[in-house]
């Protein structure tokens, strides 16, 4: 073998080695989501020990599940958009990320839902107004896992269409996307200090709100995507003055800044679908023909 063919197959070799490790890496940030999801669980179950205890106060566990679930969602973010970015697409990497997102955004928010939520709200003597708080709870945060991985066969459906059809807008997600909705149900107890619900009117407003999240990831309404977003491209200063401040924020006002940001995604839905409803109308105002008119034959 010459020295030219020798060196063809150690540059081969090298590319098949950098291909493999172009696929372990959004891989390994989807292992990431899956731990963290994990670590919900178990930080939930340990908060609500403690909460049974009798320490009803900031639990540090409901935190940790908390801000476990929204670090999954960053990492969900980016696995996807890493593999875009290497060319590393692949079937497996699609459904090990569904099924990571069925743990970490489906089943670990929905049971910190329920135990924050609905396990220790004091409804005096009343023994039996109490179970029936807590069936309701179980079937709203159950709604919530249903919604959530329909939400996401949904979306695997569209991603890859049959041939023949239109190819879905990439700049909109249809539905709320799931790491959106525990990402706001992880906000919503990081900002109350993660002091467990034991007011039945805070624990009936949440599951309505945990409800309406449910309806929002199976409904029709646009969510934009974030997918046109390019982290290489180079930015104006002027954005990297609001990623810095938005930085800043973060850290030293976490609560009030993630809810706010949850909170503004979860409504700009409202947004685009009420600007939706507003451009149908005047398409059918200006498609009819005026009063002291007659339509044209």
């Amino acid at each position: 073998m010459n020295k030219a063919s020798a060196g063809n197959g150690m540059v081969a070799k090298r590319m098949r080695v950098s291909r493999k490790a172009a696929y372990v890496l959004p891989t390994m940030f989807t292992a990431g989501n899956i731990f963290l999801g994990f670590l919900a669980i178990i930080k939930t179950i340990q908060g609500a020990l403690m909460a049974a205890g009798g320490d009803l106060g900031a639990n540090p566990h409901f935190e940790i599940a908390a801000k476990s679930i929204g670090i999954a969602v960053v990492l969900d973010g980016l696995d996807g958009r890493i593999a875009r970015m290497t060319n590393t697409v692949s079937d497996f990497g699609k459904e090990l990320d569904s099924l990571a997102d069925v743990i970490t955004f489906g089943i670990a928010p929905a049971i910190l839902a329920f135990v924050w939520g609905i396990q220790f709200v004091e409804m005096g003597s009343s023994a039996m107004a109490m179970e029936h708080l807590r069936q309701i709870g179980y079937f709203v945060v159950f709604v919530y896992l249903l919604c959530g991985s329909a939400r996401l066969a949904r979306f695997n459906v569209q991603a890859t269409p049959t041939p023949g059809k239109t190819k879905p807008d990439h700049r909109f997600f249809v539905g709320l996307p799931i790491p959106a909705a525990a990402g706001l149900v992880a906000a919503l107890v990081y900002a109350a200090n993660c002091e467990p619900l034991v007011e039945p009117l805070f624990a009936f407003i949440w599951l309505g709100l945990v409800g309406m999240i449910s309806l929002l990831m199976v409904s029709t309404w646009r969510y934009i995507s974030f997918k046109d977003l390019n982290l290489v491209q180079p930015r104006k200063p002027l954005s990297l003055v609001f990623f810095g401040a938005l930085i800043w924020s973060i850290w030293n006002y976490s609560q009030p800044v993630l809810l706010v940001i949850a909170t503004v995604y979860l409504l700009s839905g409202f947004v685009l679908k009420g600007s939706s409803l507003v451009r149908r109308f005047r398409r059918s105002d200006e498609g009819e023909p005026a009063p002291h008119q007659m339509p044209s034959a």
